[in-house]
């Protein structure tokens, strides 16, 4: 077999098999080790490695592993009629399933079975017992019912496999679901370079139908704008809270005003820790004409931002000291010249030829000249104080070493 087939037929297997593992579950290994014994207990035998004898699966592991494997069958049943299923008789089968999970290592899920969100509640907390086959039969029921909200609580607790990951974001932008899709984007660290290609395009040019679905993403942008206006004039803030409340609130309002929902979206993917330069020049070399020009005008959006509020800079204690999460996701002044960079160098004879980008290409060069020249003057004045700072220490020491010659 050569390396491409051996590659080929790796990559293969990453996909959801049709059969549930032998084992499903991570094993509990500590009850197994309090009954291991050597298979041979002479003593006169002088073997230094000695195999042990006595690995049972405990009972708990055995009844987890028993319940997700008819769990299985019945679902994967059940989606092959896929068309005569219906929601209702999932939650039947989801509902239960997750509730003897707990059960069996006694966790409770403290939840009223009438509560709304039920389901979702129940992922949260004891998702994670369910195997791995299971997960990924349940993301394919989610996505064939259009179950949302139980998808996003899987989303949210990161109980996507890297297997399903792939063809999770593919079935999410063919049924136009951009919210679920930014959830990916922040949740999800495994995303592949295709998946987020195609993300950045979906974004750049997003259909009618999905900018339906962008609605929650802008509730999310106003709630945290409005809790940022909320630190802000809280007089109970201590005096170092209250000065991040005032750089978040700035930030905040920077990276709200004046972008449409779209572009909102657009902040995830280039704040993103995930996408890394090559990574995103892949992904920009694949860009037609359109999404180019769509990608440059919210580039020099931001550089417009910037040039304005200068003092404007990253804010990343706001979200675990104030709850502003969606600081983590602003990109950066760094991140929004690394993408241009990109673009240029991917895209640079398309740039030069067509005249319909020089416009945008002047503007961007008069902001960049700008921030170009405000950064040196930062750096000239920063120089400048450290080197007063240093000539201050040393003025210090000298007058204290002369003060202790003369008088001790």
């Amino acid at each position: 077999m050569s390396l491409l087939e051996t590659i080929i037929k790796a990559a293969s297997g990453l996909a959801r098999p049709d059969y549930e593992s032998e084992y499903p579950i991570v094993l509990n290994p500590d009850p197994v080790f309090l009954n291991l014994k050597p298979e041979n207990e002479d003593p006169i035998d002088r073997i230094l490695v000695k195999k042990d004898d006595g690995w049972p699966i405990s009972q708990n592991d055995a009844e987890r592993i028993e319940l997700g494997r008819n769990f299985f069958k019945k679902l994967r049943r059940k989606l092959k009629n896929a068309s005569s299923f219906t929601k209702d008789e999932f939650f039947e089968m989801f509902n239960p399933f997750l509730e003897k999970n707990g059960e069996i290592l006694g966790i409770s899920a403290k939840i009223g079975r009438r509560e709304e969100g039920y389901s979702v509640k129940l992922v949260e907390k004891v998702g994670y017992l369910m195997g791995r086959d299971v997960r990924g039969l349940i993301l394919e029921a989610c996505i064939v019912l259009e179950l949302w909200d139980v998808l996003e609580s899987l989303i949210v607790n990161k109980l996507v496999l890297h297997s399903c990951v792939s063809n999770l974001v593919n079935n999410l932008i063919e049924k136009r679901r951009s919210d679920l899709i930014v959830l990916c984007v922040k949740h999800i660290g495994d995303i592949q370079t295709y998946e987020i290609m195609c993300i950045l395009k979906y974004f750049l040019c997003p259909s009618k139908e999905g900018y339906e679905s962008m609605v929650s993403v802008r509730k999310d942008w106003e709630s945290q704008a409005l809790l940022a206006i909320e630190k802000v004039s809280d007089k109970n803030l201590t005096a170092k809270k209250l000065s991040v409340a005032r750089d978040a609130s700035l930030l905040v309002m920077v990276a709200y005003d004046g972008f449409s929902v779209s572009e909102l979206c657009l902040h995830y993917l280039l704040a993103s820790k995930n996408v890394d330069d090559v990574i995103l020049a892949s992904c920009i070399s694949k860009l037609n004409g359109l999404e180019m020009m769509s990608l440059i005008q919210h580039l020099s959006k931001w550089l417009k931002k910037y040039e304005r509020f200068p003092q404007v800079s990253p804010c990343p204690k706001a979200s675990s000291l104030l709850g502003l999460k969606v600081c983590e996701w602003i990109p950066s002044l760094q991140d929004v010249v690394r993408c241009l960079g990109l673009v240029i160098d991917e895209h640079f004879s398309s740039l030069v030829l067509h005249p319909e980008f020089h416009e945008e290409l002047r503007s961007l060069g008069g902001l960049a000249s700008s921030l170009a020249a405000e950064a040196r003057l930062c750096g000239s004045l920063a120089n400048l104080t450290e080197r007063l700072r240093t000539d201050h220490r040393g003025i210090y020491i000298e007058l204290v070493t002369t003060l202790k010659s003369t008088y001790f």
